[in-house]
């Protein structure tokens, strides 16, 4: 261990054991940004599904649990920063955490990167409904600077203060559209029974397959606690419920969502621009509800560009340290304590991302759509390799395996047909270079650890190696 100043404390890495098991649920719940899916997915599921959009939330819910039981299940014994890259490497060996951890990372900045467009966008919106003329590209450019500057900053403060701003901000979402649905509900009485959704008579099991894929895409992230394990108390127990009770309480969520948008809206759901706004209009809510759900989706798009951001930074550190990355990104920031220099370019990159594609005139939404996709491609080699990895992992340490083997069989033939179906059929431009600009991604980061192994063999012995105890370093 290095030696330090008598400023600093001797073990100075990531802040240690501060972080709750409701503030653990609430980074991987503002991660999932479930008001945004809300917002958008059930109709789009809708328009294949019909009225197996709820069956196909609930195919889809049971994906996620199966992946979040075999992450569960290196949690429970591990505790890293390094998410999912640690866990990988304790079944494939650091190859396959390094395919592991880049996938992560691509995940984690692309969905934040998306996601900040989606920011822009309804708070523009908002804006423009308070009288503000908040259009045009200077005013959107503008408005991904500051919005994505103080995702950066919340993730540099600290990790509790941001996923308590992640936590405030999707609960007062979440609030606000649950308000709206279960008013929606009584205001029909009895005819918000549907029951034509609970008989499956006519729904296409193509259509329901489909809407899988939407429904999957819509829990990316969902196992982002498992990254904070040197912040987390308990870690070995809180973190492995954070995970299971955060994708179940969403799949819940979604379900439900999915049922009363249908009971409501029924045919015009396929058609309506905003759904949520168009069950505010129709059931007769007042004029100053409008601007407060559209600030309800507007913060969920901005929690989930902080959350991402802060297991980015994590994996990085985890790198830094074990020497797959310069060893400046394994410091920490000397007052906060968290990974500034990895933030200090992720979050910058998301902004100029956006800010370029914005200039060049795309509207937000489809820089939502489009970058989110490239993450989520992310998210499924993620989720395959631990699946894939926890099954080697409980063989070798003779622990039961039946159900995991079970769980990751799912999760992996399910990761596989998502990827399948977002690129056969052919979809439109640029929709379908999206998978080769991911595979290109990755080459070019297997071709550094190519190098890297060739130039220093021991790096294989440090990867996902790393235990919380060991993380330290302010610089």
């Amino acid at each position: 261990m290095s030696t330090t100043t008598s400023q600093q404390p001797v073990d100075a890495g990531l802040r240690h054991g501060v972080m709750s098991g409701p503030e653990l649920a609430a980074q991987a719940i503002a991660n999932i940004a479930p008001s945004a899916v809300i917002a958008f997915t059930a109709a789009s599921i809708f328009i294949g599904a019909g009225n197996g959009t709820m069956l196909s939330f609930l195919l889809a819910t049971i994906v996620i649990v199966c992946v979040g039981y075999c992450v569960a299940v290196f949690a429970k014994k591990n505790a890293s920063a390094g998410s999912l890259y640690t866990y990988v490497a304790k079944g494939l060996g650091p190859s396959g955490a390094y395919t592991a951890g880049v996938a992560l990372i691509i995940g984690c900045w692309g969905i934040a990167a998306g996601s900040l467009g989606g920011a822009v966008s309804y708070m523009s919106d908002l804006l423009r409904l308070l009288g503000v003329p908040a259009s045009g590209v200077v005013w959107l450019v503008a408005l991904a600077i500051v919005i994505g500057g103080l995702a950066t900053f919340f993730t540099i403060r600290g990790i509790r203060i941001s996923a308590r701003v992640s936590l405030v901000l999707e609960l007062v979402s979440v609030a606000i559209i649950l308000i709206l649905l279960i008013t929606a509900l009584v205001v029909l009485g009895p005819d918000a029974w549907d029951p034509a959704q609970f008989s499956f008579e006519g729904v296409p099991f193509q259509g329901v397959a489909a809407g899988m894929v939407l429904g999957i895409l819509g829990f990316v992230g969902f196992s982002s606690a498992d990254a904070l394990g040197r912040e987390a108390k308990n870690p070995y127990t809180a973190i492995p419920r954070a995970i299971m009770w955060s994708a179940v309480v969403v799949g819940v969520l979604y379900v439900f969502a999915a049922y009363t948008q249908i009971a409501v809206l029924g045919d015009d759901l396929a058609t309506a621009a905003s759904p949520l706004q168009a069950i505010s209009e129709k059931i007769g809510m007042p004029g100053w509800f409008t601007p407060l759900l559209t600030f309800g989706v507007a913060a969920s798009f901005f929690a989930v560009v902080v959350a991402p951001l802060n297991v980015v930074g994590r994996i990085v550190y985890v790198m830094g340290k074990e020497g797959v990355v310069p060893e400046r990104f394994g410091r920490t920031h000397d007052t906060h304590l968290t990974p500034h220099r990895v933030l200090l370019i992720a979050g910058p990159a998301a902004i100029v991302l956006d800010v370029i594609l914005l200039a060049c005139g795309v509207h937000p939404m489809d820089i939502t759509v489009w970058v989110d996709t490239y993450g989520t491609y992310g998210y499924m080699v993620a989720y395959a390799l631990v699946a894939i990895a926890c099954v080697a992992y409980v063989r070798r340490e003779r622990m039961r395996s039946a159900l995991v083997t079970l769980c990751a069989a799912i999760a992996v033939i399910a990761m596989v047909y998502v990827f399948l179906a977002n690129v056969f059929p052919v979809p439109a431009f640029p929709l379908n270079v999206i998978p080769y600009i991911f595979l290109v991604t990755m080459i070019v980061a297997l071709a550094w650890f190519l190098r890297l192994r060739k130039r220093d063999p021991q790096v294989l012995d440090r990867i996902g190696n790393t235990e919380t105890d060991m993380l330290e370093g302010v610089g």
